[in-house]
């Protein structure tokens, strides 16, 4: 993740030192780093203040997902007699979700390569390829679930399945607000080309995702795995 920021930061860098009427399409890309300071130590560009805001957002919501997590550790036992975890998991359909996500994870980062390279058809390709594996990991989890409610192991079944269900569906509610924010992004796009604020959201839409994978790694291991052990 790091390295794909970094090498899109670089690249960034280098279309401002060649200057703004070879930057992006349609010359829009000057508009990039329009927010720097004057000299070394000017203010930073809109583009470092974006990414520094959202990496705060992002932290709070890793907040909200640590109590999350913390509930699901503390009820994790508390099943009320109903079914627990080793009865419910099904360790094959949760491999393949994260399969699919850390795919997506992975052909998102292209998209950001190809964005780099303003290449338009590229961009688009590996943007609809990470949706499309985002809908496929979306809908196994709400299979899963309406498999859960079918089985009378619903969230009101036990505190156990409360925590579950808050926490698997928080991170399935991010993964579709991303999709959502996915589509409308790859509609800018098209339509108005490699604009600045565009990029900038890419940049940012590229964080979001990785921060669900490593959410989900998280679940995967503590819920799922720790679940389904005898």
């Amino acid at each position: 993740m790091s390295d794909h920021a970094g090498a899109f930061s670089g690249g960034i860098a280098g279309r401002a030192r060649r200057g703004p009427d070879r930057a992006g399409r349609g010359g829009h890309g000057h508009d990039l780093l329009s927010a720097t300071g004057h000299g070394q130590g000017g203010p930073a560009s809109k583009f470092v203040t974006v990414a520094y805001g959202f990496w705060i957002f992002l932290l709070s919501d890793i907040i909200i997902f640590s109590a999350f997590f913390a509930a699901y550790a503390v009820l994790s036992k508390a099943t009320a007699g109903g079914p627990t975890g080793k009865d419910l998991f099904e360790l094959t359909r949760v491999a393949v979700q994260t399969g699919l996500l850390l795919t997506s994870s992975f052909t998102g980062g292209l998209a950001t390569l190809a964005a780099h390279r303003r290449s338009m058809a590229a961009t688009q390709s590996w943007l609809l390829v990470t949706g499309l594996l985002g809908v496929a990991f979306l809908f196994l989890e709400v299979q899963e679930f309406a498999a859960m409610v079918g089985e009378q192991a619903g969230p009101s079944r036990s505190a156990f399945l409360s925590a579950f269900f808050a926490l698997v569906g928080c991170h399935g509610t991010h993964v579709g607000l991303g999709l959502l924010w996915l589509g409308t992004m790859m509609a800018q796009l098209w339509v108005k080309g490699f604009r600045a604020d565009f990029l900038r959201r890419l940049h940012c839409f590229g964080l979001f995702w990785h921060a669900l994978d490593i959410i989900w790694v998280a679940i995967f291991t503590l819920v799922y795995l720790l679940g389904a052990s005898p």
